[in-house]
């Protein structure tokens, strides 16, 4: 067994070991679905868009909370790079194109169902819901094999970053230059302290909420900020030391993270945006271009463009399939790539702002296409370990 395979990170313990968490995301979210759509859904909604602050409730739940959940997996993704499963090129290169796949393929799949000024949501279906697609995961334990979790992370986390890309390119109206270079700048304090070889993780936090108010008014999703300075908190190569030996500033801030965002932050999220009330809309919006649009891009072109891109990375030696991990199993990760939520929620705000009927229609589309993937990526999975008993296909 590998070093990388004798000490799992923190998210990988959670993954292996605490599926309870994504039970509780689960609920969450499915308690909140429930009472968007009763009456206290109103009182519910009232409650979330109240403002605490400069904020509303949902934006420190999205914008703030998240990013702490964000920071947790920015770590994971930074020490598989450099001291486990994404270690190597071939490996680091599979998640990428799988990433790529997974938003050019839902996006022409959008737009073929849709023209004209419903064409501006064609982003909608282009990201991955990272916290509910590794809370399924969460849900299956060790039926899938942890190279392939890690792949799903990192695959989440280039998906979710190209989906800020987009929206700063494409979504985004009012960005603020000066906060940008604020970001920067705090961004560039945060490379100095690791080329200094600062090991205190004090200066790295308080620069780190620096830059994330500095990221959220520079009309950026503020997320962004816990992938950058999880990315910047120093870490030393550990071949055969166990994990609890570990003691570099990004193990320490992993084993601090792990619990609350498990069992806290994730959940909070699942409960604030499941809460979208789909009762009392016209039959037609059912079946609207905008509804069946979202849906298909989640569900076929997300297994689609990442299980095809993959498979086709692989075929030809530009990467290397995960390791342990059959093609059943990868389809059933591409299916809970699938999973939309909160991002393609976010976008379809920005997308079609004027419009509370086309909003509604895609949200539709959304849930429906990311229960119908999570479902079946769920046991494509449990089928795909007692198919192959433990043997690679």
């Amino acid at each position: 067994m590998s070093h990388a395979q004798s000490h799992p990170s923190a998210i990988r313990r959670f993954l292996e070991a605490q599926s309870s968490a994504g039970l509780v995301l689960m609920a969450a979210a499915v308690g909140a679905l429930v009472i968007a759509n009763s009456p206290l859904g109103p009182g519910y909604a009232a409650m979330l868009h109240a403002y605490v602050g400069p904020l509303s409730l949902e934006h420190w739940i999205n914008d703030g909370l998240m990013a702490v959940f964000f920071l947790l997996v920015g770590l994971e993704i930074k020490r598989e790079v450099v001291d486990g499963q994404l270690s190597t090129w071939p490996r680091r290169v599979l998640p990428g194109i799988a990433a790529a796949g997974g938003m050019i393929v839902p996006a022409l799949i959008y737009l073929a169902f849709n023209a004209g000024p419903t064409a501006a949501g064609w982003a909608i279906p282009a990201a991955t819901d990272i916290a509910f697609a590794l809370g399924v995961i969460a849900l299956l334990g060790n039926r899938v094999p942890a190279s392939l979790r890690v792949f799903l992370a990192a695959l989440a986390i280039i998906d979710d970053l190209g989906a800020v890309l987009i929206i700063a390119l494409f979504y985004t109206t009012d960005l603020s230059l000066p906060a940008l270079a604020g970001a920067g700048a705090a961004l560039a304090v945060l490379i100095g302290f690791n080329l200094l070889g600062v090991r205190r993780l004090s200066p790295y936090l308080l620069v780190g909420i620096v830059l994330w108010v500095l990221v959220l008014r520079s009309g950026i999703h503020a997320t962004l900020a816990g992938v950058m300075l999880a990315f910047t908190i120093p870490m030393e190569r550990t071949p055969g030391r166990s994990d609890h030996a570990c003691v570099s500033p990004l193990h320490r801030l992993e084993h601090a993270l792990h619990l609350p965002v498990s069992f806290l932050i994730v959940p909070v999220f699942g409960l604030a945006n499941a809460a979208v009330p789909v009762l009392g809309l016209p039959p037609g919006a059912l079946v609207a271009p905008v509804t069946l649009g979202v849906a298909a891009g989640l569900l076929l072109g997300k297994v689609g463009g990442v299980f095809g891109f993959a498979s086709i990375a692989v075929r030809l030696g530009l990467a290397d399939r995960p390791a342990h991990a059959g093609r059943l199993q990868m389809l059933g990760v591409a299916l809970l790539c699938g999973i939309g939520f909160t991002m393609s929620i976010f976008i379809t705000l920005l997308a079609f702002p004027s419009s509370p009927l086309i909003q509604a229609e895609a949200k539709i589309g959304v849930l429906a296409g990311s229960l119908i993937s999570g479902l079946l990526g769920y046991f494509t999975l449990r089928w795909a370990k007692r198919d192959s008993g433990g043997n690679v296909r």
